[in-house]
């Protein structure tokens, strides 16, 4: 090898190779202090890529995770309203049927009255219950409803009973008797917007002496309604609640979506619907009682006759406006969740003005009691649809948790450095460096030899 002074070759041979291992400790050192064997996209560009992309889809399941457990608060708060609704409705049903007995006096009526009134107002209260700002049980988060009429079904009379079948001549499911006489009394009582409305008359005094005429002589009395005193105040104006058929089909109506509701069997049963659509002219309650010439209520023929259940819910039409929960990482992974009214006046307890429930005299007081049957059948539907999206929550938060590890380990596979292997690389690095660091100076002094050829 020649001896040159210009350029030092093992110097610069030597200085690049501590360059390159002073890089290779440098990442070392990166990677040991970060915990990451990819710290940026030089170290990896396809591995950097797809770790971002983990990254994004692991935040995107963790605060779906949170809009999950903030829902379900959200549907407990709701919950917890309608809970306290059902608990008042359990409480005015023994109230109620307390005021239907006559032990109670009128005044005793009254003083229940005042606790009934307390009550329904709380059951609003609870309607207007709010979770960040937001009313959740008072209609406003309904989904999308066509209005519907109240339909009253009755499974319990036999399948070939329609509106003109006799009284006299009408069967059980089974094909068994009723057993009404001429001289029997049938009263049927509704309530509606907050009134109780009564009519009673013999069987052998109609004039057509079935379920159609006594339907008839009800609307003929709709504009007459019974005071707390017991007196009928006549008003008139009012057209009629029922409509002019009584429909015996295994077809029953038409739901909030408009989708067709049958009889639970297949078979036909008898439906009374009420007049015109929305709260407004739903019927809260529907009775019909028989009682002998005696006076004696013949509660056989009642267990059949009166076994009217409210088979579609009067509901105003309303647009789509159920709370949307986003539960999911791409767009529209989402629940949504219809909220129904659990105010006092959707419930059947009150009229649009305010006016409540009436149990000023015993005919009040009995014919509340199917009223109070039928709001906590409602309150109970709420309760059920708001429980279910719960337990469905709670497996939603549980999937995206997994789903969330799932992916931590995917990416910490692509990501997280192994210590020891980066240590043991450290170590080697550390040591090159210093080798090079030592033989640069060993290749910087080589090129002094050549001064003893110049003395």
């Amino acid at each position: 090898m020649a001896m040159v002074v210009k350029n030092n070759m093992s110097a610069i041979n030597t200085l690049n190779t501590l360059n390159q291992n002073s890089s290779a400790l440098s990442k070392s050192l990166a990677k040991v202090s970060s915990g990451m064997k990819i710290n940026g996209a030089a170290d990896d560009a396809s591995g950097y890529a797809i770790s971002e992309r983990m990254r994004v889809q692991i935040r995107g399941l963790d605060q779906a995770n949170a809009n999950t457990q903030n829902g379900s608060s959200m549907m407990k708060t709701a919950e917890g309203a309608v809970s306290s609704t059902v608990d008042i409705l359990k409480t005015l049903k023994e109230k109620v049927i307390s005021a239907a007995n006559d032990d109670k006096t009128d005044a005793d009526r009254a003083a229940i009255q005042k606790e009934l009134d307390q009550s329904i107002d709380q059951i609003n209260d609870n309607a207007n219950i709010t979770y960040n700002g937001k009313y959740l049980v008072d209609g406003s988060h309904n989904a999308s409803v066509k209005a519907t009429t109240t339909a009253m079904t009755n499974q319990a009379l036999n399948t070939a009973t329609d509106g003109t079948t006799a009284f006299t001549a009408m069967l059980d499911r089974n094909g068994n008797s009723l057993n009404i006489q001429s001289l029997d009394r049938v009263t049927i009582s509704f309530v509606h917007q907050g009134a109780t409305y009564v009519t009673s008359k013999q069987v052998c005094e109609m004039s057509s002496a079935n379920l159609s005429g006594l339907i008839t002589m009800a609307n003929s009395h709709f504009a007459s309604s019974v005071n707390a005193d017991g007196k009928v105040n006549s008003t008139t104006g009012k057209s009629a609640v029922f409509s002019t058929t009584i429909e015996n089909t295994s077809f029953i109506g038409n739901d909030i979506a408009g989708d067709t509701v049958k009889t639970a069997d297949g078979q036909n049963a008898l439906t009374i619907h009420a007049q015109g659509t929305g709260v407004s002219n739903q019927i809260s309650g529907l009775s019909i009682s028989v009682s002998n010439t005696k006076g004696q209520i013949q509660k056989s023929i009642n267990a059949v006759l009166d076994n009217f259940s409210e088979s579609i819910r009067a509901q105003n039409k309303s647009e789509d406006n159920q709370i949307t929960l986003q539960v999911g990482t791409k767009s529209n992974q989402s629940i949504r969740v219809g909220l129904t009214d659990m105010r006092a006046e959707a419930l059947g307890l009150a009229s649009s003005t305010g006016k409540t429930l009436q149990i000023g005299n015993q005919q009040q007081a009995n014919a509340a009691i199917s009223v109070l049957d039928n709001a906590v059948q409602k309150a109970l539907d709420q309760q059920t649809t708001i429980g279910a999206i719960q337990s469905r929550l709670e497996y939603t938060s549980s999937n995206l948790t997994t789903s969330s590890q799932n992916v931590q380990a995917s990416e910490s596979t692509i990501r997280d450095a192994d210590m020891a292997k980066e240590m043991t690389n450290y170590t080697k690095n550390n040591v090159l460096l210093q080798a090079a660091q030592s033989m640069l100076a060993q290749a910087n002094q080589s090129s002094s030899s050549v001064l003893s050829l110049l003395q």
